[in-house]
Formats: structure tokens, sequence, C-alpha cells
């Protein structure tokens, strides 16, 4: 959301200046459980001090930065696992601090504002929450742990054939659109009722909640699903 240029990370590059031209990879280093206190942290640095694979890392932080790479570079199975692991704690941050954030924010506006367009609000905001909170789990507890059985060389989560990465990646649905609608209701069609403030701070966190699920869906899309269909291919004979 905040970035506004495209500034190229390599390992050289200072934590400080990262942060400074893109304040959203803060949220980036929640999902990697690191901490914000940079020092004076090259990217190899803050990687080898927070015991990060320092090309998932780089990998990450360019698509946050609205650089997607033109080839992925080879990863060991420890660098799937890392990325595995940053996209389940960023489902964390979606269900525990941002949707029940705006959640309340958008309780709050209906009591400010009695436009008749204001249940229509939380109607669509409650069913697209629902609609997220299913995807998620699906990757949780079916997508992520086949994808760790592959790693580990086992198939202990289901049958070739019940489940495979391209099954995945014609279930991930576009999960941002609905976003969409939401701030273009706010934007466009809901009346202004005393609550000035109180919109700017949920489209403020609608465009924060966007701008976070679009690097999860570029992950995911760009980076994770082509190597685990690669190895279930070598390791099952499984066609793409």
């Amino acid at each position: 959301m905040y970035q506004t240029n495209k500034l190229y990370v390599t390992p050289l590059l200072s934590m400080t200046e990262l942060v400074t031209e893109n304040p959203s990879i803060l949220i980036m280093l929640e999902h990697f459980e690191a901490d914000c206190v940079l020092h004076d942290d090259t990217v190899s640095g803050f990687c080898k001090r927070h015991n990060i694979s320092l090309q998932v890392f780089i990998l990450v932080a360019n698509l946050y930065n609205g650089i997607t790479p033109s080839s992925i570079p080879e990863l060991t199975h420890a660098d799937i696992m890392a990325l595995i692991r940053f996209l389940a704690n960023s489902h964390v941050y979606y269900k525990t601090q941002k949707y029940p954030e705006i959640e309340l924010y958008i309780s709050q506006l209906s009591e400010y504002n009695k436009a008749p367009e204001i249940p229509l609000v939380t109607k669509f905001f409650d069913e697209y929450f629902t609609e997220v909170i299913e995807h998620l789990e699906y990757e949780n507890s079916v997508a992520f742990p086949f994808f760790i059985s592959l790693l580990n060389k086992q198939q202990v989560i289901t049958k070739v054939g019940e489940f495979s990465s391209q099954e995945y990646k014609e279930h991930h649905t576009d999960i941002e659109s609905s976003l969409s609608e939401l701030k273009r209701l706010l934007l466009k069609h809901v009346p202004i009722q005393k609550d000035r403030v109180l919109r700017r701070k949920i489209l403020m966190s609608l465009f924060e909640l966007e701008y976070d699920l679009h690097k999860h869906s570029l992950i995911e899309e760009v980076i994770l699903t082509p190597l685990m269909q690669d190895i279930e291919k070598n390791q099952y004979n499984v066609k793409k």
C-alpha cells in the first residue's frame, strides 16, 4: 500500500532503507517471525541474525516491492518450508488482527451512520470474511499438510489423484475482488454522517489488508505452486 517505487532488494541493501521506502515490509517481517529493530543491518545481516533464508527473504521482499522474479532460484526443502510457515503466519495476522480490526470499525460505523446502506456494508463484510476463513482453512488443513508430506517424501495426507498442486492452483480463488467491491461501496455509495475519521480508518485498513493479501497470493502463485508442482511431478510422476 505504501510503496511508491520499485526498490530492488539485494543482500547489501540497508534494512532501514528497505522499510523506509516501503513500510508494508514491517508486516512482512512479522510473517517471518522477525522483529522490527533493524540496527544497522543489511538484508544479509538481518537474515543471518534472525535465521531467515536469504534467498527466500529476497524473493518475498521483492514481491512486496512490486518486482516479480523472472525465474525462481533453486530452493531447498527447508526454504520451501519457510515459505509455507510465512504464509501460515500471514493467516494468523488476517484472522487475529486485520479482520477483527475492520469488523470493529464497521460495527462503530453502524452506530454513527444510520444510512440504509450500512446494513449492506455489514452483510457484505460478514459474507466476505466467511469466504476468506474458508479459503485459509483449506490451505491450513489440506494444501499445506499435503505440501509438507511431499517435502518429507511421505504420502500421509492423501492418495495421489485425490489432491494435487494443480487442484490447489485451481481452488486458489481470488479473495481480493470482494475487498475492492467493499471499498467502492464505502467510497461511492454510503453517505457521510459525522463519520469521516472512522471512514478513513476503515478504508486505510482495507487498503492495507488488500495489499498484503495480494502479496500472499503472489507468493503462492509465482513461487510456491510452481515449486510444488515440480516436486510432485518428479516424485510421483504426476503431470502438471
